[in-house]
């Protein structure tokens, strides 16, 4: 089936050779306002005043910076103060929502299924796809549903709950599925937990996580 795109996230590692094969087609973005860029892999993680020391790693911020500034794409540069994991200035600016399909070339994109979104990685053959024609060709995923409950103890976290479905379904249990998690033990999740779980839904093979929206999501 062909599955409209709602918002594709962009990143320095794997945007390049997309954007290349827009300019060597000669194609434009199909809907620029679909697309948010920040520079997340390669950023100094410590002081940033001299910038980026190794070479690699600032041609690849620096080609996202240009290809952003080419294309009109909205994007967070290395010294915005919005700038940020990728998979944290989606929900934190607004950019992920309930109901939204959500892509990016990152396999840990299933975090967005926190907000009750669809959301998966892809490769950068597929983000070049999106972004020429906002959309994908994709097959139907199985569906898998985790219900956790009862409450979690002190010193218990969501990473301990994921950890144990992943040790009871195995590193590739969920191969093929997009994994909803729900019952009682998540519900009182915050949603930072919530986001811990979808975001390590992928070490169990799964395409992506996700939990259904209620009124901790609003």
């Amino acid at each position: 089936a062909t599955i409209y795109i709602d918002r594709q996230l962009l990143h320095e590692v794997t945007s390049p050779q997309a954007f290349e094969g827009l300019n060597i087609a000669g194609r434009p973005v199909w809907r620029i306002s679909a697309n948010l860029a920040v520079s997340d892999h390669n950023v100094p993680t410590t002081d940033r005043s001299e910038g980026i020391s190794d070479p690699i790693s600032k041609l690849q911020v620096d080609t996202l910076d240009q290809n952003c500034d080419a294309f009109g794409i909205t994007q967070y540069k290395m010294n915005d103060a919005r700038q940020g994991i990728v998979h944290v200035i989606g929900p934190e600016q607004g950019a992920t929502l309930p109901g939204m399909t959500v892509v990016c070339g990152d396999s840990h994109t299933s975090t967005h299924g926190a907000f009750g979104a669809w959301a998966f990685g892809i490769g950068t053959s597929e983000v070049e796809h999106v972004l020429a024609t906002q959309t994908l060709l994709m097959k139907k995923s199985k569906n898998m549903l985790v219900s956790v409950d009862g409450r979690l103890q002190p010193g218990s976290t969501a990473k301990d709950i994921v950890l144990a479905v992943i040790g009871k379904v195995g590193t590739a249990g969920g191969t093929g599925y997009t994994i909803e998690f729900a019952g009682e033990a998540i519900r009182n999740l915050s949603m930072e937990g919530r986001m811990t779980l979808c975001n390590m839904a992928i070490e169990a093979g799964a395409r992506s996580g996700l939990v259904a929206v209620d009124e901790t999501t609003i």
